[in-house]
Parts: C-alpha cells; structure tokens; sequence
C-alpha cells in the first residue's frame, strides 16, 4: 500500500498510518483514533487483520469511527463497508493452479493473475448506528446491502 500517502496528498487528505503487531497494539491504535480526531479508517488488507476482524469492528464502533475493510467478512461481522474481491475467486484460482501443477505445469511457467471482479457491501444497520447516511448512489453500486 504504498501508493497511499501519495494519493492522499493528491486528494489533500491528512493522512495518519497507524501501525499494529498484536490485539494491545491494536487496542492503543484504536484509541488513538479519537485523540487524532480522524474522520474515517482503512483496515489495510492483511490476514492479521482478518483473523482479528471482530475485535477490529468492536473497536470501531466503541469509538464511534466509520471504516472500510478489504473483505465482506468484517461486514457480516458488523463493519460498515468492504470492497475487494469475493475469497471463493482466490480459492478457484488457487485450485485451477493446483491442478495445472499436479498435471505437469512448471509454477514459474504460470502467469501472474490479477483480480477482475470486486465486490462493494454495505452495512445499513452500522450506518445507522454512526449516525451516517449511506448515499443512494453506493447504494445502487453495493453488490450486497446488509439491513
């Protein structure tokens, strides 16, 4: 995610990186969240992360901050948004190559594949509870709208 301080900059967006290696460090980033009275936060896409989503949408709700996740997961787990793309891709992908490789294919001989479907879901019921109005025009984009 390198290229975020620099579109942020490009947007006029102060930007605050907040980094964390374990759920104390999580929970002291989270606090900070109130002290820097940030508007918003990214939960960069990280399995760290992923395997620390309920405590990462708690947080975010105890303090009151609206977020976006890289997975649907951190939705059904009560976040507010995610965008990025459906885990059942990575898993087909993954199988396609798997079988390529036990039929003889070279790993290096296999082309690099990017994602080419991505999916937006929204959370009403957090929107609700952040006092946010989600716009009718993410509305209509949203793959999935959770009420």
């Amino acid at each position: 995610m390198r290229w975020v301080p620099g579109s942020a900059r490009a947007k006029g967006v102060k930007l605050q990186i907040l980094k964390a290696g374990n759920e104390s460090e999580i929970d002291a980033a989270c606090a900070s969240l109130v002290e820097l009275h940030v508007g918003a936060l990214v939960v960069a896409s990280d399995p760290f992360f992923t395997e620390r989503r309920d405590q990462l949408v708690a947080l975010a709700a105890r303090y009151a901050v609206p977020a976006i996740y890289h997975l649907r997961v951190f939705v059904d787990s009560g976040g507010l948004i995610s965008y990025g793309t459906p885990t059942q891709g990575w898993y087909r992908g993954a199988g396609t190559y798997v079988g390529r490789i036990l039929a003889g294919a070279k790993p290096a001989d296999l082309p690099v594949q990017q994602p080419t479907t991505f999916e937006l879901v929204v959370n009403l019921k957090t929107a609700k509870t952040l006092g946010l109005t989600v716009p009718p025009s993410i509305l209509a984009r949203a793959d999935e709208v959770i009420e």
